[in-house]
């Protein structure tokens, strides 16, 4: 499987989150969803990848927790508990945009029209796919889907810019862990823990969401990062809710309007325009290195080997 295949597994698997959270997991409380999902996942894949972090990655690690896990769960909670209609998920959809961006100025990695026009079709089509008529919008809700955005626009940066020299799943697990720790803190001030405990279902539930849906998913979002540019993986992200409506429509038997259509298509185009350009380079960059030292690579492109 390629690197952009098993990353688009990871978007894949949030798109199961909204089921799963609205079927099996004790409602109203979603710090604490979040918490379980995070930590216990981190600790995980601390076990299997056996290594701690060492000298700027203590702080390294805390700082992209908090980008990527810790704060932009508690944002993202905060914009869906005060915005309606999928208004959260629509600011949100601005993310690859702001990812392709900071990569440019941070990462070096060109910012072309290409990408701008597929970065606004893509908050389009999400936006197609989950609004829904509302009234006015909460000024809290729009700062804190912002804030999210941003928080885990620049917490993909910074991992890619951070950590070229450390394989992709440690720093996945000590990210889940220092993430997992703020939002265990958080739920210990603002949240009170549920008054019946957890039933067989419920366990079920937080069982998939952690190991699945969390240590897996980031662990191949995360080796994405790390070997693509950090656009592409972004992008792939956008397929979230077309996974989230598919599975609306299979198990709820959700009808699928028009509207909704033209968002997915818009989705998918967007992603398309993304990806198809990286795909494209992958294999002559593939056919480059594989060129032997004595032969002049700046000719392989031309075909004249």
């Amino acid at each position: 499987m390629s690197v952009v295949a098993m990353t688009a597994v990871a978007p894949i698997l949030w798109g199961t989150t909204y089921l799963t959270a609205t079927t099996l997991l004790i409602v109203g409380h979603p710090l604490l969803t979040a918490a379980v999902r995070a930590l216990p996942a981190g600790i995980l894949l601390l076990l299997i990848g056996r290594r701690l972090p060492r000298g700027s990655w203590w702080w390294k690690s805390a700082v992209l927790g908090a980008l990527n896990i810790g704060g932009f769960f508690a944002f993202l909670f905060i914009a869906a508990d005060r915005l309606p209609g999928g208004v959260a998920a629509v600011v949100g959809g601005i993310q690859p945009l702001l990812v392709a961006v900071l990569a440019s100025r941070v990462l070096a990695e060109k910012l072309t029209g290409r990408v701008v026009a597929a970065g606004a079709a893509g908050v389009i089509g999400v936006a197609l796919i989950v609004l829904r008529a509302s009234g006015g919008l909460d000024a809290i809700g729009v700062a804190a889907a912002l804030l999210g955005a941003v928080s885990m626009a620049t917490g993909v940066v910074l991992t890619k810019a951070w950590s070229h020299d450390h394989p992709p799943l440690v720093v996945t697990a000590w990210q889940l862990v220092a993430g997992g720790l703020i939002l265990a803190a958080l739920v210990a001030v603002f949240e009170p823990l549920p008054e019946q405990p957890p039933t067989l279902t419920n366990i079920a539930g937080y069982a998939y969401l952690t190991l699945i849906g969390t240590a897996l998913a980031y662990a191949v979002w995360f080796r994405g990062v790390a070997a693509l540019p950090a656009r592409v993986p972004a992008f792939l992200g956008l397929l979230s809710p077309v996974v989230a409506l598919a599975i609306g429509g299979l198990v709820a038997g959700e009808t699928l309007t028009l509207t909704q259509v033209c968002g997915v298509a818009l989705v998918f185009a967007s992603v398309a325009a993304v990806v198809e350009g990286e795909v494209r380079r992958r294999p002559r960059r593939s056919v480059v290195s594989a060129v032997p030292a004595g032969i002049d690579r700046g000719r392989v492109g031309n075909r004249d080997v």
